[in-house]
């Protein structure tokens, strides 16, 4: 069983990106430390937008004809609308992903997670960034519910738990987990991963 991780920094955590075998110190790590009979792969790409992604696509996804792919992206497209200046619409984001989609299909991936992108905004103009990102991860959901593929909630299960703990005990940025983030997250994948 080959289980096959995609996505931005959230995923890459500092892989070794010459290395397929190298995993970097994230989510991505955990879950193949949970799962220690299944082959794991990790394409995450730091900086990443889903148009990086759709670029990638046969190379970094379809040549491994993985039999699980996980994907979460999101994130980047909407923080450049803000630090550069570069948006990235909904409508384009959800076009992006659907393609993505379209094509794992396509190529025979028997199954499918989607894992949304979060946010536990640290900065008072942070708290901005949602107006962009709730409707990419609305898409995702939607997306989700058209393919028939499985979801990964993180959005508001972050929410939650940061009530308790506080925003950057989970990922001091917002953005990128701390050690005990990538363990929820790594978490909230697994338990959707073994109740299918």
């Amino acid at each position: 069983m080959t289980i096959l991780l995609t996505g931005d920094s959230i995923t890459d955590a500092g892989r070794d990106r010459d290395d397929l075998a190298s995993l970097g110190s994230g989510y991505a790590a955990l879950v193949a430390a949970d799962l220690p009979g299944e082959r794991v792969i990790n394409t995450g790409i730091s900086g990443h937008r889903v148009v990086d992604l759709q670029a990638r696509w046969d190379v970094d996804v379809l040549a491994h004809a993985p039999d699980v792919l996980s994907i979460m992206i999101g994130i980047n497209d909407t923080w450049r609308r803000y630090d550069s200046d570069d948006p990235t619409s909904a409508e384009s984001y959800e076009t992006g992903y659907r393609d993505l989609l379209t094509r794992a299909q396509a190529a025979g991936i028997g199954r499918i997670l989607l894992v949304e992108p979060f946010l536990l905004p640290v900065r008072p103009d942070q708290w901005d960034w949602r107006e962009d990102l709730d409707p990419k991860i609305a898409a995702v959901r939607r997306l989700a519910e058209e393919f028939g593929v499985e979801f990964v909630a993180t959005d508001g299960p972050y929410a939650q738990a940061a009530s308790r703990t506080g925003a950057e005990a989970l990922a001091a940025d917002g953005v990128h987990p701390s050690p005990d983030g990538h363990r929820f997250l790594a978490d909230r994948w697994l338990e959707v991963y073994r109740t299918a």
